[in-house]
């Protein structure tokens, strides 16, 4: 059995960690806490850690501090980063200090745990062949592709310093002079399809194959790095890396792997994709320049010519701007009508706009975004406000779907400018359906409902998610709404309920403090008594004092 030290200032994510955690499958028995550096070192003298979960950015002690610290006086101990902030500084001191893993907030349970198994394998290979087991595995116990996708995402954003950063230039062979740098973007038309059709949903699985493609496109004139851009989700990013010799050719080469690539995709699991070549660079940094060219020529893309092909962009073409037509306006007289029960004037308004900019000469890719963007978010803000939207007596499909407009995750697929007019028109039609059951339920939702519960299961795992999932209504309008009928987030009146629930409880002597813990549902005293000193800046034990 193993123990685990967490050290963050924040104690939602701690306590989140802890949820999360498979702790009994890992074979962890002990979870410690920390607020800062300080106190997990004072608490590593204490206990016998075998795993130390620290946040990069805290009060007293901070992250790195802490790492070099431990890196004297516990060399042994295997520790896992946490950090809000995508930045090489702390990325140099991981590595440095040869962590575990490097784990970004939010922290998923998937992350998480796939962390902790790679420190729990860790510690049962020690047992087995100590000293050989720890110099072929922590070397760097970080996957290469993660770095190298964070080390280029860096470069294209703009925040890369490369004098700050020579250790990790040999990653990408920027430490090299006589190296050439390009770099392809492609824009996936059709990922939800195809994600939903060709891989069962797990778009993880679509990406490892759409990145597995390209890397076959490569060669050893060119070696090309891709991967998804972890903000946009229809983008991948492909760096190309050309070795020397082949500088004069390189244009054409990457033409032709960007070509190679399109056509593979296509063939294979039948993607429509939009490709953009940037400009060729003398030098690694010079790629967010590239990046943006790349971009624009995919923008560039005029809708009303996509017929459900591919499209490889090489070099700028002189394409016009959008016609000027007024969609903002137009989009308010649509939701409006939809939400005063005009419903076919709204789709008579909408069919309207879409005929005039079929009319036009050119409507670009970014355009159709920014227009399919600002329609979905009027309908979200509108769908919120109603706090409506679904109903356990519509259609499995249109609730499915109504509940993804909500969220903020309806698909924006579309090959075509005919896919791209239906995907306005299904956007229209979920909201007026969920206008139409606002209007037509009976009794209108009180919140006071979900407040009952908490007063009476407080000793739950609670979640919003369950309510939400209950009353068919978003979580933005639930916690809005429980907000402003009571003062109080609802984790904070879980939290409020079980505090005074806990100051009732410790007033009977009889209870010993661990069956109280029990009682609230906290998983161990320790966790409890820290809650507890958290919230009344006293320890349950100090309380209970008081009142004799």
């Amino acid at each position: 059995m193993y123990n685990v030290l967490i050290i963050d200032d924040e104690e939602p994510l701690r306590e989140a960690i802890r949820i999360v955690g498979d702790w009994d499958r890992l074979g962890i028995e002990h979870i410690y806490e920390a607020t800062n550096g300080k106190l997990g070192m004072e608490l590593l003298g204490q206990h016998p850690i075998d795993v130390v979960m620290v946040d990069m950015k805290m009060p007293e002690m901070n992250g790195i501090e802490f790492l070099r610290v431990i890196e004297k006086a516990y060399p042994h101990l295997l520790t896992i980063v946490i950090s809000g902030y995508n930045d090489f500084e702390f990325t140099r001191q991981a590595i440095q200090s040869r962590v575990v893993d490097y784990l970004l907030k939010p922290i998923n349970r998937q992350d998480l745990n796939q962390a902790l198994r790679k420190a729990v394998d860790i510690l049962e290979s020690r047992k087995q062949s100590q000293d050989e087991f720890i110099n072929q595995s922590i070397t760097l116990n970080m996957s290469l592709p993660k770095l190298k996708e964070k080390l280029y995402m860096s470069i294209l954003d703009g925040s890369f310093k490369k004098q700050a950063n020579t250790a990790l230039l040999p990653l990408i062979g920027a430490d090299q002079q006589e190296n050439r740098f390009g770099v392809i973007v492609l824009r996936l038309l059709n990922r939800d399809e195809i994600r939903r059709t060709r891989f069962h949903g797990d778009a993880d699985l679509m990406d490892f194959a759409v990145t597995n493609v390209l890397a076959q496109t490569s060669d050893e004139r060119l070696r090309c790095f891709s991967f998804p851009h972890p903000r946009r989700e229809r983008e991948v990013v492909s760096i190309c890396t050309l070795a020397s010799g082949q500088q004069e050719h390189m244009s054409l080469l990457l033409a032709q792997v960007a070509q190679k690539a399109v056509a593979n995709l296509h063939g294979l699991f039948n993607m429509v994709v939009v490709a953009g070549v940037g400009k060729l660079c003398t030098d690694v940094v010079e790629l967010a320049s590239a990046y943006r060219d790349a971009k624009t020529l995919i923008h560039s893309t005029d809708v009303l010519k996509l017929e459900g092909e591919s499209i490889l962009h090489t070099v700028p073409r002189q394409v016009g701007a959008s016609e000027e037509v007024p969609w903002t306006d137009r989009l308010l007289s649509i939701q409006k009508d939809a939400q005063t029960g005009q419903a076919n004037r709204a789709k008579v308004l909408l069919s309207d706009l879409l005929k005039q900019l079929a009319a036009g000469s050119v409507f670009r890719l970014q355009d159709a975004d920014r227009l399919l963007r600002e329609f979905h978010f009027l309908l979200r803000e509108a769908t919120i406000e109603l706090g409506t939207p679904v109903s356990a007596s519509n259609q499995e499909e249109t609730l499915g779907e109504l509940g993804r407009v909500v969220e903020g995750n309806l698909s924006a697929d579309f090959t075509s400018f005919a896919d791209y007019s239906q995907r306005l028109h299904r956007m229209l039609e979920l909201y007026i359906a969920g206008v139409q059951h606002a209007q037509a339920g009976n009794q209108p939702f009180d919140i006071t409902e979900i407040k009952r519960y908490i007063d009476r299961y407080y000793f739950e795992d609670i979640k919003i998610s369950f309510f939400a999932e209950t009353y068919f209504l978003s979580r933005e309008y639930l916690m809005k709404l429980f907000k402003q009928q009571f003062g109080y987030g609802i984790h904070e009146y879980v939290q409020k309920v079980r505090m005074d629930k806990a100051k009732e409880l410790l007033g009977d002597s009889s209870l010993k403090i661990q069956e109280i813990s029990d009682m609230l549902g906290y998983k161990d005293k320790n966790y409890f008594s820290k809650a507890f000193r958290n919230y009344y800046q006293v320890s349950p034990s100090e309380y209970r004092v008081s009142l004799q």
